[in-house]
């Protein structure tokens, strides 16, 4: 596996979601947790372990070191609320208002990023602890993309903006990919903090309302120097 330059998240290292869903791809069950053990590298050959009879479980290795690993698992708690597509909208303005963005060439959500060249999201406030981010793919997405869409509006549900703050673990379920063209809603909420470490869900919705992924997030906060700032 080599993530592309382009998909970076953090300057220099692959973005979470994304880097997640290529691994779950590789474990063919319903809903995977991936653990990030490390910053994925850019541009690099990586290999990829298969475990298990069934091949449930898969690891990313750099060299010897660990990268990240992906195992079977379950979400039992209720999904993020959906939210209405005018008023993720007028939430994306919230973000563009926003200062101080932690990584603003992220794939996802980095303001820097060109119309086309990264999904460009805003995942912007729409109630105490909750996020809305419009979202409209040009084509029918991969199933990592909808992982990646699942990323970053977690940890704004926590108000990241100058807080460097890097995904450890994403557990998600994606039960559908949208149409090229539909207006989809994705949310974030914030669920819990414990020291720098954050708890957070996040949700995909179509344009008639349709769950179409969900996801489970553990979120750590950084030291801005760690990644340059």
């Amino acid at each position: 596996m080599i993530i592309e330059r382009r998909f970076h998240g953090p300057e220099g290292s692959g973005n979470g979601g994304y880097v997640a869903g290529r691994l779950a791809g590789r474990v063919p069950i319903d809903t995977v947790t991936v653990t990030l053990r490390r910053p994925p590298p850019l541009e690099t050959d990586l290999t990829v372990t298969v475990d298990g009879e069934r091949g449930h479980s898969a690891r990313l290795w750099d060299g010897d070191r660990l990268v990240a690993e992906a195992l079977a698992g379950a979400i039992v708690v209720p999904p993020v609320a959906p939210v209405l597509f005018e008023e993720a909208l007028e939430a994306a303005e919230k973000f563009r208002a926003v200062e101080n963005h932690p990584f603003p060439g992220c794939f996802v959500c980095g303001p820097d990023r060109e119309p086309g060249d990264g999904l460009r999201l805003e995942p912007g406030a729409v109630a105490e602890g909750a996020v809305a981010a419009p979202w409209v793919p040009e084509r029918v997405p991969e199933r990592e993309l909808v992982w990646a869409a699942l990323d970053c509006p977690g940890g704004w549900s926590f108000d990241v903006a100058g807080r460097p703050a890097v995904l450890g673990t994403m557990t998600a379920q994606v039960m559908d990919v949208p149409e090229a063209g539909e207006r989809c809603v994705v949310t974030g909420l914030a669920r819990s903090r414990e020291g720098r470490k954050m708890h957070a869900a996040t949700a995909l919705y179509g344009a008639d309302g349709r769950l179409l992924g969900r996801a489970e997030q553990i979120w750590i906060e950084v030291d801005p120097e760690t990644f340059g700032r």
